[in-house]
């Protein structure tokens, strides 16, 4: 792509790089943006994974603490993603979009110096806060740039960037705990500040501000202690047990809150969560799918982490090496995907990607402690192809039938949906994984120096390993299910448009 320089009638020739927004190139520059975008939650997410053994060696963490380094940023970037969508709705993508990038950019530089688990924890939310401002953004401002015919294509552009960044992140974590645990941080902070720096130079501002003016503070509040409730409750049960005070505590916050939640965005004349978008059913099925997607899939490779470092001994850099097969699915499938979906549409495609996945996650099961890797290998390719069949078809049908003026808020939906199926699926991974494991037999394992035990003191790891996987391929076929439920074409527009204009949401 050349430089292209930018001219108006009332100012002279500059320098700037870039296009004006109704140039037929700027879809192109906008999609290199949210593309970098990608590329950073990507990396930041393979690379702290991977470094999960060394953080709690050298921050002395509980196996509770350690996995709650992961939670808090996802529950904060859930959380407030919605609530970013709104804002960029009412006050412009581009500033919001940006905003997420230094904000992402400054948390990362604090994480790096953090001196316990606790303040670790504290700077991981603000990275989710960020993280949450970009993930609004990113596919709004791609469907606004993209004529909704090349929709696929230009999300799988942005999943087969996500999925390069997986396979950098762990091989690149291995590589920077090598070094020392800090620079997984500390690595994140110029490519923030690239991106905000590149964004202000190439993104124009396209979407007219939503005439619903307010945010949702009472929604936002019910949603966050509820989702940190129920969180709260499913990882800790399996490690103190399910009668834990403190865990049936969070469980019935969450069982309260969580609906409640609804309840008030049902009667909000500007909720956080428009749920008059859901009755359009393309939008309603896909972002079904997106939640169990999440549910099915991320916490795979949370566990593979534990599985080569723990189990089977690697070191980090052998361990990153190892999970790289599962983002070079997704980077070969998802492209291919985008395509075929701008021709023929998402349903089958979604559903079929669905089931592969599934059919990787219960092939997993057969892994054990002295498995050879060529097989875990396959049965990673296999899940990330599936992957890549289902993320990006699902993502341009989805936004796809959003009117402009409320992508912001409907790309938050599609986020919140996705990652609170990816926040329950740790929780629910870890109380399966750790349950009924001896306590000193498990904090080596987190901590990657279980390759002295004996394969009796591995065995309960891995025989709940196993059913986690079978959990998940279940929930995997459940989500073929309801990507079939979509309309056979996608090319019919919003019906229910209407239904939120601001009329009928003060009558509501």
């Amino acid at each position: 792509m050349s430089l292209e320089i930018e001219t108006t009638p009332k100012t002279k020739r500059s320098r700037r790089p870039g296009v004006t927004a109704d140039h037929a190139h700027y879809k192109w520059w906008a999609l290199s943006c949210t593309s970098l975008g990608m590329l950073l939650a990507t990396i930041n997410s393979g690379t702290l994974i991977i470094a999960l053994p060394d953080l709690g060696r050298a921050l002395h963490t509980s196996v509770l603490q350690l996995v709650w380094v992961i939670l808090a940023y996802m529950i904060s970037s859930t959380v407030l993603v919605l609530t970013a969508g709104r804002l960029s709705d009412l006050f412009g993508r581009k500033r919001a979009y940006l905003g997420g990038f230094v904000v992402f950019a400054l948390a990362s530089l604090g994480a790096g110096f953090s001196g316990d688990a606790t303040q670790l924890i504290l700077w991981r939310v603000l990275q989710g806060i960020g993280a949450a401002f970009l993930f609004a953004n990113a596919a709004a401002l791609v469907t606004d740039a993209f004529p909704r015919e090349q929709l696929g294509v230009a999300m799988g552009t942005n999943t087969m960037v996500a999925a390069i960044g997986l396979v950098l992140g762990p091989v690149l974590g291995g590589g920077l705990v090598a070094i020392d645990w800090p620079w997984v941080f500390w690595f994140n902070v110029p490519l923030g500040l690239a991106g905000a720096a590149w964004g202000a130079l190439v993104l124009r501002e396209l979407a007219k501000p939503d005439e619903v003016r307010g945010l949702d503070v009472p929604g936002t509040i019910v949603f966050v202690l509820g989702l940190t409730g129920l969180v709260f409750g499913i990882s800790r049960g399996g490690l103190t047990g399910w009668g834990d005070p403190l865990v049936l505590g969070g469980l019935a916050v969450g069982i309260v809150l969580l609906p409640a939640f609804v309840l008030i965005e049902a009667r909000s004349r500007a909720p956080m969560l428009d749920l008059d978008i859901f009755r359009n059913r393309m939008f309603a099925a896909a972002t079904g799918a997106a939640f169990i997607n999440g549910l099915s899939r991320f916490a795979l490779m949370f566990v593979f982490v534990f599985y080569y470092q723990g189990a089977q001994g690697d070191d980090a850099i052998t361990a990153g090496i190892k999970l790289a097969p599962l983002a070079l699915g997704m980077l070969v499938a998802s492209p291919l995907a985008g395509i075929w979906a701008d021709r023929h549409g998402s349903r089958t495609l979604a559903a079929l990607g669905m089931v592969v996945s599934a059919a990787g996650l219960a092939l997993m099961t057969t892994l054990d402690v002295h498995t050879p890797y060529w097989q875990g290998m396959i049965w990673l390719t296999i899940v990330g192809i599936g992957s890549g069949m289902f993320n990006s078809p699902n993502t341009a049908a989805m936004m796809g039938v959003v009117a402009p003026q409320r992508r912001g808020v409907a790309a938050g939906a599609r986020m919140m949906l996705q990652n609170t199926g990816a926040v329950l699926s740790i929780a629910f991974v870890l109380a399966v994984v750790t349950n009924a494991v001896p306590t000193d037999v498990l904090l080596k394992i987190f901590s990657g120096v279980a390759s002295g035990l004996s394969d009796a003191r591995l065995a309960p790891f891995i025989h709940n390993m196993h059913i986690a996987l079978w959990a998940l391929a279940a929930t995997s076929l459940v989500g073929a299910v309801v990507s079939l439920l979509r309309p056979r074409s996608n090319e019919a527009p919003v019906a229910a448009r209407p239904a939120v204009a601001a009329p009928e949401r003060s009558a509501a």
